[in-house]
């Protein structure tokens, strides 16, 4: 008897657990995600290697399925507008990506609830690797890229961005 009690209890506590998570939409429960949200590029505290660094950039991250659609815009060092666009679903697989010369998909897997390691790769190759991590208090986000840039230099990138 105190089998079927524990069963039932068991049965029960897992029953009203999936209606609580069934009664918070998905944009809820995405809000948990750190990345979500606008972040400007802070150009004096980031470092291009070999540079020059972008005059300005904005990335906006939103919820989308079960990662996150990216839009990056700004202005390149040569002054002419930019944008980049792809969506990443945190599966290590590849995805598309538009507006880059550097690379046409990237892939990502978290690591933690702050940290994504990255995989670009132009052509079916790998040409950068990288960590983009958002800071414990969420108002920073740190890019380091390493690899090869459309020129075919050697790159080693860290962009530091702030929450908008």
């Amino acid at each position: 008897m105190k089998v079927f009690k524990l069963s039932l209890g068991v049965s029960v506590v897992a029953v009203l657990a999936l209606c609580l998570v069934a009664m918070f939409p998905s944009s809820v429960l995405a809000q948990a995600d750190s990345f979500l949200g606008t972040w400007t590029l802070n150009v004096a505290k980031s470092k291009y290697s070999p540079g020059p660094p972008p005059k300005a950039q904005t990335s906006t991250y939103e919820a989308s399925g079960q990662g996150v659609k990216v839009t990056v815009k700004g202005t390149g060092a040569d002054g002419k507008p930019l944008t980049t666009e792809f969506t990443a679903n945190y599966d290590g697989k590849d995805h598309p990506v538009t507006g880059n010369a550097d690379y046409d998909a990237q892939s990502w897997k978290r690591i933690d609830a702050n940290t994504v390691e990255f995989t670009r790769k132009k052509g079916g190759k790998v040409v950068q690797t990288g960590t983009n991590v958002v800071s414990k208090d969420g108002k920073t986000r740190t890019v380091t890229t390493k690899g090869t840039n459309a020129q075919g230099q050697q790159i080693s990138n860290v962009a530091i961005y702030e929450k908008s």
